[in-house]
């Protein structure tokens, strides 16, 4: 007889099936729920800070210090070196353009002058005996020539009538030969005479020239020491304020070296400081500004010195327009330097998060806002107060920019 069996109600593959179908569940309830909420946190809304994402003006500049400074200074350099013989100003005053601030003696220089001197002495009486010598020799060429020329004369007359004499058989042939050769002797000798007094004009002449350019020489370089003597006497270049005097009476000074330097009071500069990540940045035309005593002003870079020391570079700014009343020499202002022209952006302040989130994500307010959802988004160029949004964040929409210490692993803040 045969025996019903019975079927087991919780067979193996029964109770797998059920296990697979349970966890698959939980999970789409848990991907639910993480979707619509996930990672929470209660916060008290009053302990963070709420901003809201707007759309406007936008420019990107960098907060710099700058160093009042005079427009220019000039180094007081020692041309000639000595010894401080006298020392009429100190450090501090205010000196106008050729005022003599230092004197030095320098007995070398002294003596080239004069032995220069002497020489150029000696030429000058050697140059003038030389000229009269030339004027005494012109003087005696002429009064030999009016008495050979007078000689002349004679010969010819005794030669024109010898001549005839000898033609009616008078005087013998020899006196007449005789007559001829004395003529023509003193004709030779005259041409001597004048080719003579050439040759010697033009040496003299020569000699004069000669001598001439040699005093033109010496009197140059005793001109030269004559101005060496007076760079003797250090004077001010132009009229400001003397702000240093490195020299002391009876110390030595060598020739090049600074002994000081004058501040030009007509004008001021700013000297700035700037981070060398931007160098690439910077350029000439660069235009900042800052307040003073409720004002704004305006500078613009003039120069920018491309040397980096300690990660900084300089650069030189100059007022653009007026020059603030009461500003001083070594004053520090506080200057921000702009980097971009003026654009419309969207923006949001700036904030702590950025220290957590790197600006790529942040915590966007619900409309009605009871809590803030995390979201990605990426933020542009910077300024002291305010980043550019580039994506991610519409204008109108709030974002929390207080601190996200603790914040990091959450998705959703609850305010309570």
């Amino acid at each position: 007889m045969d025996r019903k069996i019975e079927k087991k109600k919780w067979t193996l593959k029964r109770i797998l099936t059920i296990g697979i179908s349970v966890a698959v569940g939980v999970f789409i309830i848990y991907a639910i729920a993480s979707e619509s909420g996930g990672s929470r946190l209660n916060v008290e809304k009053e302990k963070i800070n709420i901003a809201t994402v707007k759309e406007g003006e936008f420019r990107e500049f960098i907060p710099v210090d700058g160093n009042v400074m005079p427009i220019k200074t000039i180094r007081l350099d020692a041309i000639e070196g000595g010894v401080v013989e006298k020392k009429y100003y100190e450090g501090g005053i205010l000196v106008d353009k050729g005022d003599t601030i230092l004197k030095l003696s320098n007995n070398d220089l002294l003596q080239n002058f004069v032995r220069e001197e002497t020489q150029a002495f000696r030429l000058v009486n050697e140059l003038e005996n030389t000229k009269l010598s030339l004027k005494r020799n012109q003087f005696d060429l002429k009064r030999a020539l009016v008495e050979l020329n007078y000689q002349i004369d004679e010969a010819k007359d005794a030669f024109t009538r010898g001549e005839q004499l000898y033609k009616e058989k008078i005087i013998s042939e020899q006196e007449f030969l005789n007559l001829k050769r004395q003529y023509n002797r003193l004709i030779d000798n005259r041409e001597i005479q004048i080719e003579s007094a050439k040759f010697d004009s033009l040496n003299a002449r020569l000699q004069i020239a000669q001598a001439e350019a040699t005093l033109d020489r010496t009197r140059e370089n005793l001109a030269m020491i004559k101005k060496n003597l007076e760079n003797l006497f250090i004077k001010a270049p132009i009229t400001g304020r003397l702000s240093t005097v490195n020299a002391e009476v009876g110390e030595s000074i060598s020739s090049g070296q600074n002994i000081g330097q004058i501040d030009d009071l007509n004008g001021f500069k700013v000297r700035a400081s700037i981070d060398e990540h931007y160098i690439a940045r910077i350029y000439q035309g660069l235009k900042g500004s800052f307040d003073f005593a409720g004002k704004s002003y305006e500078l613009e870079i003039s120069k920018v010195y491309p040397e980096v020391a300690n990660g900084l570079f300089a650069v030189d700014m100059v007022f653009t327009d007026t020059i603030p009343n009461g500003i001083r020499r070594g004053q520090t202002l506080q200057i921000r330097l702009q980097l971009s022209e003026n654009i419309t952006a969207i923006q949001i302040p700036r904030g702590s998060f950025y220290q957590t989130t790197g600006g790529n994500w942040i915590f966007v307010l619900n409309d009605g806002e009871t809590e803030a959802v995390r979201r990605d988004i990426r933020l542009g160029r910077q300024n002291p107060r305010y980043y550019e949004v580039i994506e991610g964040l519409q204008p109108g929409e709030k974002v929390v920019v207080s601190s996200y210490e603790g914040y990091d692993d959450k998705d959703k803040l609850v305010f309570k």
